[in-house]
């Protein structure tokens, strides 16, 4: 069986946003082959800073790099994943990125050659109540995912690939990892008994733009997680 695990990194969240960079590694029979497919992507717009502020990649950049626009790598893109059964954590983001791509080109959709798994959905069922973002399986099965500072394409696709292997075939201590997932979890505490004179304390709210700028960075934390855990306080 061929698979091709994928990530993009894209110019934000939302209707009309593009993608900026697309990683694919090769597996065949579960052995990675050493084929990989990577490719940064002028969007023709605006990336979002929010978006630049995960995965470090700007237009000025881009436009250094000379990065073609996305008609002029579909084929080749398209030739390399065609076939295969694509490996995407948090699936429904990826692919519905590239069937925007593919339908302003008048292309058929990634379902239409290509099978779909999601990562994401495995983990949480093999893990659930667990956190289950790329960072948190990697810890869990023991992969090294050190040098990894920012997010990128390939080199998220590389690491999901060693997840992805690990979580459907591999040894993994399951008692120990929820012993270790137990130490993020939040302890309770009685404010009314803490010894502070509240009265003292200055409130300082959000605005409204703060609030709206603030959301927009959690849409990307989702994109790349199984949910932001500021959205679960």
């Amino acid at each position: 069986m061929r698979q091709v695990v994928l990530d993009t990194e894209t110019t934000g969240i939302g209707d009309g946003h593009r993608i900026i960079e697309i990683g694919c590694v090769e597996v065949i029979e579960r052995k990675l082959t050493g084929r990989h497919y990577h490719v940064y992507i002028n969007p023709q717009r605006d990336i979002d800073e929010e978006a630049a502020a995960v995965h470090g990649i700007t237009n000025e950049w881009l436009i250094e790099q000379n990065a073609p626009v996305f008609a002029q790598v579909v084929d080749d893109f398209r030739q390399f994943i065609d076939g295969a059964e694509l490996v995407i954590h948090n699936a429904a983001f990826d692919v519905g990125m590239m069937d925007a791509e593919f339908a302003r080109l008048n292309l058929t959709m990634t379902r239409d050659f290509c099978g779909i798994l999601d990562t994401l959905a495995l983990a949480r069922d093999l893990h659930p109540g667990a956190r289950n973002n790329l960072d948190a399986l990697c810890k869990r099965y023991g992969i090294d995912n050190s040098h990894r500072d920012l997010h990128g394409a390939l080199l998220d696709a590389e690491i999901l690939a060693d997840v992805y292997l690990m979580m459907t075939g591999g040894q993994t201590d399951l008692a120990l990892a929820d012993e270790d997932d137990n130490k993020d979890e939040v302890v309770d505490i009685d404010i009314d008994n803490l010894d502070i004179d509240t009265r003292d304390l200055k409130v300082v709210r959000a605005s409204a733009a703060e609030l709206e700028a603030h959301e927009k960075f959690l849409e990307l934390v989702d994109k790349k997680s199984d949910g932001a855990i500021w959205r679960r306080i």
